[in-house]
């Protein structure tokens, strides 16, 4: 029983907010494993992903604004 809790790792922080298109996965012990999702493009993650041991990927949680077509008045 207590190998198991060894072993185990708590779970890290991750941020899917809907509102934004791209994700940064980082990894490693370093930085952590973590997904930040708060990019408005992928040259924007990839900007702050320079260096760290991250990929840029497409927020499987965004959801874009729905445009609503205006109302007719008569």
């Amino acid at each position: 029983m207590l190998a198991a809790f060894l072993v185990t790792r708590p779970a890290s922080a991750q941020m899917s907010d809907p509102r934004y298109p791209v994700c940064m996965r980082t990894y490693g012990v370093q930085v952590g494993d973590r997904m930040d999702c708060v990019f408005m493009s992928l040259d924007q993650c990839q900007a702050s992903a320079l260096g760290l041991p991250a990929t840029c990927l497409l927020n499987p949680y965004f959801a874009p604004r729905s445009v609503r077509p205006h109302r007719v008045e008569r």
